[in-house]
């Protein structure tokens, strides 16, 4: 500070002293960073409405076909008093996997019918469904008896009408000891299921040929 007469005067701050147009570009920045900052603060957040969600269907189930297929291979034939595989393909429409875990039969009265050819096409005479004595093993008096499959079964979605899955059921057949003579030789068409043990899923499909079977 400098003295005069009187009085003490204090130097202006440096930067007061400064031109006016030294100033401006302190005042200028100043601003900027302001109106960065109300940028930054006017960020637009979206929320979600309650109750939001999306659409889904369930699918309508159709049956799934059992049929017989080619005869087993020899070695697992029949003979009276005595047991046989039992071969059968098994398509699945729906479009999703579908998991069989059990088959119900008829009863242990309800034969087969013989056949002389593999298609199943001619009736082999004298051994037809009321003297072949061929049914299901394990089957009983009582109709629609539910039977456990030692293999659970998946069956792969849509497509398998084209290609089913062909399964042996192990020693599923039995023929009685007093099996005609007429029924050597024969191709049995083992009668229809009366029911099935399924559910929808499964997870992977169970590759073809597959084996399962009961065994009570």
């Amino acid at each position: 500070m400098t003295r005069t007469p009187g009085c003490w005067r204090q130097r202006p701050a440096a930067w007061l002293r400064l031109p006016s147009r030294r100033r401006l570009p302190l005042v200028a920045l100043l601003t900027i960073l302001m109106l960065a900052g109300g940028v930054a603060a006017a960020t637009w957040l979206v929320g979600l409405d309650a109750g939001s969600s999306g659409q889904a269907r369930a699918g309508a189930v159709s049956n799934l076909t059992i049929t017989a297929a080619a005869s087993p291979a020899p070695g697992n034939v029949l003979f009276p008093g005595g047991t046989g595989d039992v071969v059968v393909t098994i398509s699945n429409p729906n479009n999703f996997p579908v998991l069989i875990t059990a088959l119900n039969l008829p009863t242990n009265t309800t034969y087969a019918t013989g056949y002389t050819d593999s298609a199943l096409a001619t009736v082999k005479t004298g051994c037809d469904a009321n003297t072949s004595l061929v049914g299901y093993s394990f089957a009983t008096s009582t109709s629609n008896t539910n039977h456990a499959l030692t293999a659970p079964l998946t069956v792969a979605a849509s497509g398998q009408a084209s290609n089913p899955l062909v399964v042996t059921l192990t020693n599923a057949a039995t023929m009685g000891s007093a099996s005609p003579n007429a029924c050597q030789g024969a191709y049995f068409s083992l009668p229809s299921f009366t029911g099935i043990t399924a559910t929808a899923g499964g997870g992977a499909a169970t590759t073809s040929p597959a084996t399962s079977g009961w065994t009570s």
